[in-house]
């Protein structure tokens, strides 16, 4: 085998490879998969049955913590960019779908609305994002639509029928607030992408990369925000997926 083969054969290796954030062999990530069969389905196809369903029946919401692994994503059953990002990622690959992590900040005005504003003083300007990026066909596809559940996102769009150029808010950020790119067709998908600020590049591991980079809070506000501002939130994101945007908005 030549050189370059064997290095092709190890970089794909590593983007199918299973880490304590991408821990797809536990038990409940491998009876999620062979309950939706998404073993036997071509890649195109699983690709979007398990985009679906992360963006869908994982509820978007505001974990513990970014560098949970995917299993505990799936057992809170919500998350935001990074956290259902992770679970993403280790779903393809345990069908064998190369995925790699791609890191940014956003601006934290998209989260205007979705954080209640009594608590938006906290928020660090710029906030930690990501993510998926999956190979098909030779090439990387951009999967970032994933991150705002169909119910919530259509939720906002009622109270603003209005509104298409630039929105920003409720932890949307697109041109097109009444047809975002959120739906799998091969091709980049997208719902926070118009507030991204810096850019970090690629990760084979998403792993490496929170080892690296600090997390948007310390000291009291993380203990805050992980045992009360974030519940305060998911009651928040809950309220507006069931009722609307309150008008007072």
């Amino acid at each position: 085998m030549s050189q370059a083969a064997n290095e092709y054969l190890t970089t794909t290796t590593n983007y199918l490879a299973t880490t304590a954030m991408l821990d797809f062999k536990h038990p409940t990530i491998q009876r999620l998969i062979d309950q939706h069969g998404w073993r036997h389905l071509t890649r195109y196809v699983a690709i979007g049955a398990i985009y679906r369903y992360v963006r869908d029946d994982v509820l978007f919401g505001y974990n513990a913590d970014d560098s949970i692994s995917a299993s505990q994503v799936l057992k809170d059953g919500y998350g935001q960019c990074n956290t259902k990002g992770t679970l993403l990622m280790a779903l393809l690959r345990a069908v064998d779908i190369p995925a790699r992590h791609h890191a940014f900040t956003i601006f934290n005005e998209l989260q205007r609305g979705a954080i209640p504003g009594y608590l938006f003083a906290i928020t660090p300007e710029r906030i930690i994002h990501s993510w998926v990026e999956v190979e098909l066909e030779g090439r990387w596809i951009n999967l970032e639509g994933y991150i705002i559940d169909k119910q919530y996102l259509q939720k906002v769009q009622a109270s603003f029928a209005d509104q298409c150029e630039n929105f920003s808010g409720y932890g949307i950020s697109t041109k097109c607030l009444s047809n975002p790119q959120v739906e799998w067709s091969g091709e980049d998908t997208y719902i926070q992408k118009e507030g991204i600020a810096d850019d970090y590049g690629v990760y084979t591991q998403p792993d490496d990369f929170y080892r690296k980079q600090e997390s948007n809070l310390s000291g009291i506000k993380k203990i805050l925000f992980r045992y009360a501002f974030r519940h305060l939130m998911n009651l928040n994101v809950n309220k507006i997926r069931a009722n609307g945007v309150p008008s007072s908005n």
